[in-house]
């Protein structure tokens, strides 16, 4: 009795398997497409049209679906009726996330799909599924994605973004057994608000979040005035998981990049580097790279690591060669700045602003630079920059020769410590300081020149190529300014500069106290070179004027006195030489001679009715309180046993 009743049992499964099989196998699918359509509906809001065959092939983890001629519509605010229209969907169910309440797909087809994302200017997106599109969770997970000749648009007011792309797919040598397929793509519009044509080439099956295998990626695509070109992989296309690409960037200004990586670059000319771009998990990389900027070579690695309050930029730039004209746009030099290259076009909408509302700007102060620093920017990274530049080239006139400087950016300070310079044989080292956290920027600088060769500073002025010595100098100023002008137009502290053991041309001394026979005698033998004892000019800096504590070169034949003022907000000098002879001349007229005029175009007079009575040993020892102040930098420079010490020395004796 049991064995029938077991046997009875068997059977009877054994049929219901046979129905079920035969009733799966010979089930119309399509029946499925109406409640379907109702379902979406009503938990979307939104219209899904199935006008195609639906077949599902059951099975596990998998179950296949096929469905064609699918439309599925936009909510009520969206530009386009339809979110996509697809000829044919092939798609890969994962069943056991059905269970946990997830709809993934691990893999899916479409064949000639227009799809239509588009984003709300108050954050909604027709891409998810709840009523209000708005919840991130109500969205299909697609792990991996195939698109056979399709259209995409993008719309995003939100981002100032709007795209068009068309892809196609193509097959790599379809004679050869081991062909493969590959996505063509080319995109056009507009992304955060500039231009950008794109194409390129990809492989066949998008990983949109798949976090192992790498995708294969051949781009081409210029935004605004920015290229790049690369050739690598990409893991995970949605998160960007790991980039291991081979680039090449170019464009008009590094600071053109700021709308597209988010971090502050300064304002450069036009510039080109090929490196090696490297991501994984918070850390980004550009290796090895080399390019130019201007006419100068660069070369480095640069590192953005994220995740903390901001990006953090570290990396080396060495130079092999600086053209100096390249950092005038560091520093606020624009067109129309003496001994730059001009810019054809102004980068930005500030200075375009500033240019159209005070036009005459640069034609009546056109030396000191006046382009703003982007002082926004500058909360967007922290940064420890290295930079050496081993040869420079520049006008004769600036006989700099390397440079070396360490940049630091924490919390929109910048710094940049040290900052060496090798300058005419001697050398000019220092730091500065600008702090972006206030507005406008409070701003320091410190400078030291130390030994600089006389003859080797002016190298384009005839009369001092066989003049010798050397100066040493101090600067100490702060300010605040949002420009390098406005900087110093409102600077205070010092500047002091010693020059001891140089020559000088004797026609010059002569012409300067107008000793007519002297003058008459040198053009009838030929000039001849006299030894300059010492030479001084100790100015104190308020509120950017420049005041003459003292100005005295001492010779063994003359001793020019000066005072004055060099304005350095109008831009302007007002300064009184007076020379005073110390041998009998027959002719000297001892006129003061006056300094007047801008920066750019300084003007010297006389005044012939007025004679200088007083001699140079008074006016010297009158400066006794000035030169004190001069003696830390006499001890550090040419020494208290030098000339200078001598002079200092006699100014500090009782007078008799």
């Amino acid at each position: 009795m049991l064995r029938r009743t077991t046997k009875w049992l068997a059977y009877s499964l054994a049929a219901i398997a046979l129905v079920s099989v035969i009733f799966i196998i010979m089930f119309d699918w399509n029946w499925l497409r109406q409640p379907i359509e109702r379902a979406v509906t009503e938990q979307t809001g939104r219209t899904l049209e199935i006008n195609g065959d639906l077949n599902v092939k059951l099975g596990w983890p998998l179950t296949k679906i096929q469905v064609a001629e699918v439309t599925f519509a936009n909510p009520v605010w969206a530009k386009q009726p339809l979110m996509f229209a697809i000829k044919k969907i092939e798609a890969d169910i994962v069943v056991p996330q059905l269970f946990e309440r997830h709809f993934v797909l691990s893999a899916v087809r479409l064949r000639q799909p227009n799809v239509y994302i588009e984003e709300s200017r108050d954050g909604r997106k027709n891409w998810l599924l709840d009523r209000q599109q708005r919840d991130e969770k109500a969205q299909i997970e697609i792990q991996r994605l195939v698109l056979d000749n399709g259209y995409l648009e993008y719309e995003s007011p939100l981002r100032n973004t709007s795209l068009k792309a068309t892809l196609s797919t193509q097959q790599v040598n379809p004679k050869n057994a081991a062909s493969t397929d590959i996505t063509l793509f080319s995109a056009q519009g507009r992304f955060k608000d500039l231009p950008l044509k794109a194409s390129g080439s990809g492989g066949s099956v998008l990983a949109l979040s798949d976090e192992v295998t790498p995708y294969p990626l051949n781009i081409d695509t210029r935004i605004g005035r920015t290229r790049l070109r690369a050739v690598g992989t990409v893991t995970s296309l949605l998160r960007w998981t790991a980039v291991d690409l081979n680039m090449t960037l170019s464009g008009a200004s590094l600071d053109q990049l700021y709308p597209l990586i988010g971090i502050a670059l300064p304002r450069t000319p036009a510039y080109l580097t090929k490196g090696h771009l490297m991501h994984h998990a918070q850390k980004w990389r550009y290796e090895k790279f080399t390019g130019r900027i201007g006419k100068s070579d660069i070369a480095g690695n640069f590192q953005v690591e994220r995740g903390g309050k901001r990006p953090v930029l570290q990396g080396n730039l060495t130079m092999q060669l600086l053209d100096l004209a390249d950092l005038g746009a560091l520093v606020g030099m624009g067109s129309g700045t003496p001994g730059m290259r001009p810019n054809p076009q102004p980068d930005d909408a500030t200075q375009q602003v500033a240019e159209q509302q005070s036009p005459n700007v640069s034609k009546q102060r056109d030396v000191l630079p006046k382009l703003p620093f982007r002082t926004g920017r500058w909360n967007s990274v922290d940064a420890d920059v290295k930079i050496r530049a081993k040869r420079i080239q520049r006008a004769r006139a600036l006989p700099i020769e390397n440079l070396e400087t360490r940049i630091q950016m924490r919390d929109a300070v910048i710094t940049l410590d040290p900052l060496n310079f090798g300058v005419a044989g001697g050398t000019l080292a220092g730091a500065i300081t600008l702090n972006g956290q206030q507005d406008p920027i409070q701003a320091r600088v410190r400078l030291g020149a130390r030994k600089i060769m006389i003859n080797k500073l002016f190298p384009t002025i005839k009369l001092t190529k066989t003049s010798i010595g050397q100066i040493n100098g101090d600067a100490d100023l702060t300010g605040t300014g949002n420009a390098v002008d406005k900087m110093l137009a409102s600077a205070d502290g010092k500047l002091a500069l010693v020059v001891e053991g140089g020559e000088i041309s004797k026609l010059i001394l002569e012409t300067i106290g107008l000793h007519l026979w002297e003058m008459l005698q040198i053009k009838i033998t030929g000039d001849k070179v006299i030894k300059i004892n010492c030479a001084i000019a100790d100015f104190a800096v308020k509120q950017g004027v420049m005041q003459t504590n003292t100005l005295v070169l001492d010779t063994g034949i003359t001793t020019i006195t000066g005072h004055g003022t060099i304005d350095l907000k109008q831009e302007t000098l007002n300064l009184d030489l007076q020379p005073h002879t110390k041998v009998f001349s027959p002719l000297a007229l001892r006129s003061p001679i006056y300094i007047r005029g801008s920066f750019a175009k300084p003007q010297a007079s006389i005044d012939k009715t007025k004679v200088a009575l007083r001699g140079a040993g008074a006016l010297i020892l009158g400066a006794i309180n000035p030169f004190l102040t001069l003696i830390p930098l006499i001890d550090s420079g040419p020494g208290k046993n030098s000339e200078c010490g001598r002079l200092i020395r006699q100014a500090q004796q009782p007078r008799r």
